[in-house]
This record gives structure tokens, sequence and C-alpha cells, in this order.
């Protein structure tokens, strides 16, 4: 693979140094002219009334700058989208969560601001709380806020086609609930902010937040300033997974004293106030019913959810839309019933956590499929080929498919685990299962749509991208480098990337969803096309033949076929700047795909990205009965993401995927006492590391080149968990002869599970 051929390439991070000799500036690096510190003073109840606050003794301690509560806050609320506004930065009147934010200091150090804390004196009135969601839908039960009868948040309910006709002339129909834990995502960067109001009264604002643009239209409604009068600065950031999505309190509060004292004021959480104060994965109850033809044609699933939301609205409605698409591919089927309902409970807010809402519907769907497929004597893989869909399918919520590599992921994955030889022969304790999944490539609800890029060729050949999207850690930025020096023809080393900065960079809407790099790599893609028209119209006719015949790449501009007959890049810029145009060159590109809003595609249907990929997980375990403990002996991923840009960075993508998918099967979850976790530290909390990954792994991936991505890319590795826990949890049924339904299949459970089977000597499987 040449310098200039990077499409397709193991290119190293654009990245990688700064990160590697600790270069690379986190927003707690950084540390401004008379900066202070914030802190903030948190409940210790689930769920009571506040009486009163004293903040007189926090506020004489020397070395303290300013005391607030919301009593010095304006009367708005905020939340993570605009149709739920239904949370204060500081608690009013009551708390609704274990560390609810209550009041805030700031101070000339942080051992100051601590101690301030511990002077303010908080009068509670404790009230009953309730933390099961199903006891908080029930009459009676305490209401979290008034205006959400029931303790339902959201609710949402979706029929396509004559449901009840299709179970009807089903040969088998089988209901199965299951249910999923809550997980945190645990990135090593906790959340931190500074902010700094200017001598002009406007607000710059640095946070290490997965959406800039997002992030400075809520701050400026809730300090009351007009968008451009905030500034967001985007440093490195330590990872995300989706829990530095929303707008969070403490971003709010070290606005307002930053405008209180006139001075910076950093705020930084500690790790349980990362778990507690910010958000997690949804925990899931799922009950799902299939009815299939005997030959396990699909005909059509019904599928309730009961999603524990936490104490706030949040994220809630994007999340029971996406969990319905969720259940819509990989599969062709005739009618679909689904029924979304997302519960209000005295916990932490449930949030976008990696996939939304995927993972926990297709370890249901998934984990069924196994079971319909037993039911019946079929195949477990032979079952989903039957009803895989294909390119031109247009299924029965309009999700239209222009590539697809599944048939290709199933040989594949059959060929690495020796699944025909193999899989029946397995002695007792051994087992194989799969699972396969699809992602979206960026969300095209309204407005979660628009990107912008500028490119800047200054007049020595380089090239400076400015993109306001941000990077959490996936490796966006070096995608982006890729993408353009390709198009250009010129090295990674003659590419320059902006941090993101509302000030100076387009607009972003945010790295979530699966999108960063489909969108940011099109719009990248249509920024380095301009700037390649626009030397071409100088350089055609110095050459003498047409814009067409002319090519970029290997460092030079030349005639195509002809790579002596050209100029280095270089001076191609030299005899454009000498042609009398203006320097350096500007480009800019944009990509938005065709949109639809919510109360749309909820209603009638429609592609909710604007592709798709597919993504495929296979195990072979082994299962000690005695102990119950699990050890993965084979894993298997294969995809189909489109035409990968960066294999390297693919790579990793997949196996972090894998990390986090295993610990979702295996390990991960949050119990709590009134609503406080017990593990909400990375001492405790059970997070996978390259020590406990398997040691053999096998991946592969299938180019479709689809016709909407950048090169032909696809979306990488968010979903790609997906799968991941349902083929652990048929490969451990196919190991013991039992099946567990409740994630994470501890040895507790699959021990529980084996005594009450030898109840039920008739239950079949492996003996």
């Amino acid at each position: 693979m040449g310098k200039y051929e990077l499409i397709g390439s193991k290119t190293p991070r654009v990245d990688a140094r700064s990160k590697s000799v600790g270069e690379a500036v986190y927003t707690d690096d950084m540390s401004l002219p008379c900066m202070l510190r914030g802190k903030i003073l948190r409940s210790p109840y689930s769920h009571a009334r506040i009486l009163n606050i004293d903040i007189s003794g926090a506020k004489a301690l020397p070395g303290v700058k300013a005391v607030i509560t919301s009593k010095d806050l304006p009367d708005i609320r905020f939340g993570a989208s605009y149709i739920s506004v239904d949370q204060y930065p500081l608690a009013v009147k009551k708390v609704r969560h274990y560390l609810e934010a209550v009041a805030a200091v700031a101070a000339v150090d942080e051992d100051t601001a601590e101690e301030a804390l511990n002077l303010i004196k908080v009068e509670y009135e404790p009230l009953p709380a309730v933390f099961d969601p199903l006891e908080a839908m029930q009459p009676g039960a305490p209401l979290i806020h008034e205006d959400y009868p029931n303790n339902v948040s959201v609710r949402m309910t979706k029929t396509k086609g004559d449901v009840e006709k299709a179970f009807k002339e089903s040969d088998h129909v089988r209901e199965d609930t299951f249910r999923t834990s809550p997980q945190a995502q645990a990135p090593i960067e906790p959340h931190v902010c500074i902010s700094r109001w200017e001598l002009d009264g406007s607000l710059t604002h640095w946070s290490s937040n997965q959406r800039p643009f997002e992030l400075q239209r809520g701050l400026a409604r809730m300090v009351g300033l007009d968008t451009d009068r905030v500034r967001v600065i985007l440093p490195v950031i330590g990872g995300g997974f989706g829990n530095k999505v929303p707008l969070f309190p403490h971003d709010i509060i070290s606005a307002h004293l930053s405008r209180i004292t006139g001075r910076p004021v950093k705020i930084l959480l500690n790790r349980e106030e990362v778990f507690h104060a910010t958000n997690q994965r949804h925990p899931m109850m799922l009950t799902l019913r299939t009815g299939v033809k005997r030959d396990g044609t699909l005909l059509c699933q019904s599928l309730k959810i009961i999603a524990d939301g936490g104490a706030y609205v949040g994220t809630g409605h994007a999340l029971l839309n996406i969990a319905h698409h969720a259940m819509l591919l990989p599969y062709k089927m005739l009618s679909c019933h689904y029924e979304g309902i997302r519960v209000l409970t005295n916990k932490p807010i449930g949030g976008p956590y990696q996939g939304f809402g995927n993972p926990q519907v297709r370890f249901a769907v998934e984990s069924q499929l196994d079971m319909v497929a037993r039911d019946l004597g079929l195949d477990p893989l032979d079952i989903r080929a039957k009803n895989f869909v294909s390119v031109g399918d247009d299924n029965i919520e309009k999700q239209f498919i222009g590539s697809c590599g599944l048939k290709e992921c199933l040989g594949f994955m059959k060929k690495a685990l020796d699944w025909q030889e193999r899989k029946s022969k397995l002695p007792p304790g051994r087992g194989m299962g799969a699972a396969f999944a699809s992602s979206a490539c960026s969300i095209v609800v309204q407005p979660h749509t628009p990107t912008g890029i500028t490119l800047q060729i200054n007049n020595d050949g380089g090239v400076n991208i400015l993109s306001g999207g941000a990077d959490i850690g996936q490796g966006m930025d070096t995608v982006v480098c890729q993408v353009v020096a390709q198009e250009l023809g010129i090295g990674m080393d003659d590419v320059r990337l902006n941090r993101p900065d509302t000030a100076n960079t387009p607009f972003d809407k945010g790295t979530f969803g699966t999108g960063g790099a489909f969108r940011v790599g099109n719009a990248c893609l249509a920024a380095a096309r301009e700037a390649k028209n626009k030397l071409l119209e100088v350089l055609a006719p110095k050459f003498e033949i047409p814009p067409g015949d002319i090519e970029f790449g290997r460092g030079k501009v030349f005639a195509r076929g002809n790579y002596e007959k050209g100029v280095a890049f270089k001076e191609a810029v030299r005899i454009y700047q000498y042609s009398g145009r203006s320097m350096p060159l500007v480009a800019a590109g944009s990509y938005e795909p065709d949109v639809a809003d919510l109360e749309t595609l909820i209603k009638k249907g429609g592609n909710w990205s604007p592709t798709y990929s597919f993504l495929a997980t296979g195990f072979e375990v082994e299962v000690e009965k005695e102990t119950g403990e699990v050890r993965i002996v084979k894993a298997v991923m294969t995809d189909d993401l489109g035409r990968v840009i960066n294999k390297l960075g693919q790579e990793g993508q997949l196996e972090g995927a894998l990390s986090k998918g295993i610990g979702m099967g295996l390990y991960e979850n949050l119990p709590h006492a009134g609503g406080k976790y017990f593990n909400a530290s990375l001492l405790d909390y059970p997070v996978l590391t390259s020590l406990d990954e398997p040691r053999d792994i096998e991946w592969n991936d299938f180019e479709t080149m689809d016709p909407l991505g950048p090169y032909g890319a696809k979306s990488s590795a968010e979903n790609a968990k997906g799968p991941v826990s349902p083929a652990l949890a048929n490969a451990i049924e196919d190991a013991i002869g039992v099946r567990i339904t409740e994630l994470p299949i501890t040895p507790e459970k699959i021990r529980k599970a084996l005594e009450d089977k030898q109840k039920r000597p008739d239950a079949g499987g492996k003996q």
C-alpha cells in the first residue's frame, strides 16, 4: 500500500503520537488565569422534598467566591431534547434521584470548595420512592413528576400490516420475556467543563461533550444569551460512548458561577458522580411474540418494551423510536406490532449508550430466533438465512436496503466456527451460538442531520480541515483526513484538522447515532471535490486538456494515464495562486440526507437512516457446570460496513464493541440500594480489560460499496455490540441445554438454571 493509497489501508491514527506521549490536551489539563474550582452539593436521598438550604457557613469560608442554589438561577428547565424539558440545573423543591444537584460553590481551590460543601446545611423531608418500573406504573405509586400520570414519561405504539391475521396463519407462535440490566458507559475521562464569562458579556465554554453545537444552543438558552454569544470549544475527549451527548447540569452551573464571580470556573465530576449524575443504558423488560411458518419463514412479530428511564425524560422519545427500528432489520416480515413504554423511577437517568436501544432489542429477537429454531428442529443459521433482507428490499417500514452483505457474513461465520461439522459433535458443556444485527449510518430524523466542512489549501500546499465533528476516541479524525488526502492525492502529513470550535468551525450536529464518519466523510468528500474543481479551472488550460482528463494522486496532478505529464500538488497550488486567485484556496462541503420529522416516521414509516450496516457475531464457549463460569473458546466477528476506509481503525472499533458486548452479556450490572449503586467506581464496576478478552478472535468484513457512503463506506462499530450478548446466550444454551433470558448471564444464574433443569429432566438439550 503506497503513501497516497489511503482508502482501505491500515492507517495509524492522526492523534496516536500526541496521546501516547501525553501531549494531547484534555479539558482537565487546562488551567486558565484566575480560574476557580467548582463543586456541586448533591442529594443523599433518591426522593425527598427540600425544606431549607442554609448556605451562610459556606459563604463565610475564606477562599469561597460564590455559593448558589436554585434561587440564584433563572426559572428555566432544560432537557436532552426539545420535547423533554423537565429538569433544573439545581433541584427546585425536591430531588428525584440519588446525587441530584442541590447547590454549588466556586472557590480558589478544590479543597476549599469541598470544605464549603460540607458547610451547606440542607433540610430534607424524605418521600416514598419507587425503583421498579412495573411498580412505578401501578395505581398509588409515588409520582416522580406530577405531570406524568402513572410515571409513564413516553409511550409509543405502531402497527404495520394485519398482525392478528399473520399470527393466525403462523404454524408456530412463541412468546417470551427477556430482561436486560443497566450499564455504565465508563469512559476513562470523567465529565469536565470550564466556563469563562468574557468582558463583552459573552461566554466561552470548554467541555468534553459529543455535540458542541447542541451544547452551545442549550447553554445559550439556560444563561439567557443569543446562540452566537456562546462559544463552545472541544478539547480532546477521553471516550464518550453516548455518555457525553446531552447537556448536563454541571455545564450550566459552571457558566452561572463564572458570570457571578467574573472568573473562569472548572467543574470536574468524580467517578461516583459520573455513575449517578450523568446517564446509563436503559434496563428493559421485552416481551416478544413471534409467528413463523413450519419452514422457518418469519411472518410477524409483536414486541412490548418497558424501559426504566430513571428520574427524567431525557432522550426517551429517541430511545423508543430507535428500539422500534431495531426490531425490523436485518430480517423480513409481513407485519409487526410495537409498543414502547418508558417509565420514570427514582434512579439515575437512562440515556444514550452505544447502540441506544438496539442491543437490548437484538438480545430478545436473536435469542428467540434460536428458541424458535430449536422448537422446529431447524438449524439456527438456516432460519436466519431464510429471512435475511437483501439489496433492493423495501420492507414493511419502507426502509430501503441499498447494500447488504449478510449472506457473505453468514458464510464466513459458518466457516470460521466450522459450524456444520463441529456444532452437533461438541461435548456437554461446550456450545456454539451466533446472532445478527443491523446498524444505522446516521439518524435522519430532523433536526439530526446537517454537517459542514471547510477546506483551506495554503500556498505551501498544506490543507487545513475545519470540522465541527467530534472525535470521541473512535478515530473519526483519522478517517476525515484520509478522505481529504485521498481525494486530493496528497499524503496524510499534508493535512491538518482543527478541533471543533463553534466560533470557527462549520456546524455539525454531533457525534452520535453511528453517523460521524458517514456524515463528516461525505461532507469532506464534497469539499475536496470543490477544491479540485477550483484548481482544474486553472490547470486544464495550462495542461491543454479537458478537466475530466486530469487526475490527482501520488502527490501530483497529472494527465489521466500519464503520470509523468503533470506537476506536484504543491506546484499546482502555486499555479493557482499566480493566476491571480486569492489564497488560501477555500472550499466548502456539506452533507444532509433526505430527512423526515419524528412524527412522520412514527406514523408513516420510512428510512430513519440513509443506509444500513449489517453485523454478526459468533462464539464457541465452554461452561463449567460446577461453578457456572463461562470461558469463550473462540469469537468470530463479521460485518458489512461498505468499503472500509481505515482497516486498522475498524479492527479497533470491532474489538472494542466485542469487549463491551461481552461485558453486557456476562458481567455488567448496576445493583442498587435505594437508588444508590453498589459499584459506582472503576474498581468495582466490571469493565472488561485486555486481559479478559478472548484470545482467539477471528474477523472479516465484506465490502459492498454502498452507493451513498463516502467511497462506499458505511458506519462502523457502535452497533457491532448488538449481536454479541444474544450470540453468547445462544452459545450458552447450546452448551448446557438451558435458556437464560436475563442479562447479564452470571455464574449464579447458570448454576440456578442447571439446578432447575435437574428438576425437569425432559427440558432437552445437552445432558
